[in-house]
């Protein structure tokens, strides 16, 4: 395989490309949206409990991580019913699978949330 030089252009329309995508998540998928509400409450929520930067950044981590399983679980749904928009048991497996991703990230950011946050509250 010719190895291709580096090309800023196409370096830019990457970002083009990622930048679409987000675009989509943000107009498409609900659950994306419900994400990232909670992340701005979750970020105020730092602010306000000026929370040191290692606690910090396990939550930027950990939003990350949710926000990135949302839209692996949203891009699999999305070849699925490419490749077939009938109903068949294997794709339903595999969609369920996907959304099964999503909702343990989920848990392990609600356990961190709760870790970093509930002390504090306490602490009120």
């Amino acid at each position: 395989m010719k190895e291709q030089k580096f090309s800023l252009t196409k370096r830019i329309k990457s970002f083009v490309y990622a930048f679409n995508g987000l675009s989509v998540l943000l107009r498409e998928e609900h659950n994306f949206r419900i994400h990232l509400v909670a992340t701005l409450v979750v970020f105020l929520a730092a602010i306000y409990f000026q929370l040191s930067t290692i606690e910090s950044v396990l939550l930027v981590l950990t939003v990350g991580f949710v926000l990135v399983a949302e839209a692996f679980n949203s891009a699999i749904e999305n070849i699925a019913d490419f490749i077939s928009s009938e109903k068949h048991e294997k794709i339903k497996r595999i969609k369920d699978i996907a959304a099964a991703a999503v909702f343990i990230s989920a848990l392990a950011a609600l356990s961190i949330g709760l870790l970093i946050f509930v002390p504090k509250i306490i602490k009120l």
